[in-house]
C-alpha cells in the first residue's frame, strides 16, 4: 500500500498517515454517510455484485479515522457468530466477543456484507442497535453492550 498504488492515495495532511482507499464518489454519498455516522445512523446500501459497496466502506472507515471490521453474512451465520460466545481454555470458561460486540465496544464500523443472507434469527440481534436504545444485549452474560459515540456499524 503505497502512495504509487493507483488503487491507493495518501493523506495529503501527511506522508505518515494511513493510505485511503481509493474511491470515487458518485452522487454526494460521501457526504451522507458522513451525516448518518455523526448522527449515529446505521446504513445500509444496496446493489449488484462489483458495484463498490465494500470499497465504499473501506474509503469511508478510513476517511473517518475509523476501524473497519467485516462479517460475511451466509445462511449459517448464527447469532453467537456475531455478538460473541463462551470459550474453554487452561481450565477456565472466558468470554470471547464476535466481530459485533467488537465493533460495538470499540467503536469501529461495523460492515455486514450481504446481511440479506443471514437468517432472520440471526439478525434479530441488530434490531436494538438500530432502533434508538443503542445497545447490544448479551444474553449469555445478561449484560449489554452501549454503542460509543463515535461507533457505526
Amino acid at each position: 500500500m503505497t502512495a504509487e498504488n493507483p488503487m491507493y492515495r495518501a493523506d495529503s495532511a501527511s506522508q505518515a498517515a494511513p493510505a485511503i482507499p481509493f474511491y470515487a464518489e458518485q452522487a454526494g454519498e460521501c457526504r451522507l454517510f458522513e451525516h448518518a455516522f455523526q448522527q449515529r445512523l446505521p446504513v445500509l446500501l444496496k446493489g449488484p455484485t462489483g458495484c463498490g459497496k465494500t470499497r465504499f466502506v473501506e474509503h469511508m472507515a478510513a476517511r473517518l479515522g475509523r476501524p473497519l471490521i467485516t462479517v460475511s453474512c451466509h445462511d449459517d451465520l448464527t447469532a453467537a457468530d456475531l455478538v460473541g460466545r463462551h470459550l474453554i481454555g487452561d481450565g477456565n470458561t472466558v468470554w470471547n466477543d464476535g466481530p459485533l460486540a467488537r465493533a460495538v465496544r470499540t467503536g469501529a464500523i461495523c460492515y455486514l456484507d450481504e446481511v440479506v443472507e443471514a437468517r432472520k434469527d440471526t439478525t434479530v440481534v441488530l434490531h436494538p442497535l438500530a432502533d434508538d436504545r443503542r445497545v447490544l444485549p448479551i444474553e449469555r452474560t445478561g449484560k449489554s453492550c452501549r454503542r460509543r459515540p463515535a461507533s457505526c456499524w
